[in-house]
């Protein structure tokens, strides 16, 4: 028996069913609405990254718009408080669902190296929680916005990096899992 296969899969399913449900209240709650009354998509979901401007350009949008500035406050008071934590304890029972992290690259891994990658996810959930308070902080117009315009395209690039990481290492271990031959 593998070390990760104490983790039911229904855990696993329930916890892929809540993150689903939570981004669905996200999209068609919040950022499906936020675009319709703005014509601008929130920055959170800028894939590729974005600049300052495109902070600054977002924090005069929202002066001028009660509407928009509301429906961004409901999202990182709402969905965006939970579901950072749903996701990466997704990620976190994946990782260990697939089995000893030493094993995961057909060689041993140093343990301090094959430690670390269970942090992957948390490094994700950290900088997805920064992101939403750099947002809040800098289209607050409050003392540390200055801060915020300047941390908020670094957390969402930390935040996309780390997830399309999470993503990539999770796929190279369901496919070594599955290459690998079965103990009987």
């Amino acid at each position: 028996m593998k070390a990760g296969s104490a983790i039911p899969l229904w855990v696993v399913a329930l916890l892929a069913a809540l993150c689903l449900a939570v981004l669905a209240w996200t999209t068609f709650g919040f950022v499906v609405p936020f675009k319709h009354e703005t014509g601008q998509a929130v920055l959170d979901t800028y894939f590729a990254g974005y600049d300052e401007s495109a902070v600054f350009h977002m924090q005069k949008l929202l002066d001028e718009n009660e509407t928009a500035a509301k429906l961004l406050n409901a999202m990182y008071f709402g969905p965006e408080l939970i579901f950072p934590a749903l996701l990466t304890a997704l990620l976190f029972l994946v990782f260990l669902r697939l089995g000893p992290v030493g094993s995961w690259f057909g060689r041993s891994l140093h343990p301090l190296a094959a430690k670390a990658i269970y942090l992957l996810p948390f490094i994700y959930g950290i900088s997805d929680y920064g992101e939403n308070i750099s947002s809040l902080i800098a289209f607050d117009n409050g003392a540390s916005e200055g801060l915020a315009m300047h941390l908020l395209p670094w957390m969402t690039r930390l935040k996309f990096a780390s997830l399309a990481i999470c993503f990539i290492v999770a796929a190279r271990l369901a496919i070594a899992r599955w290459l690998s031959p079965r103990e009987g």
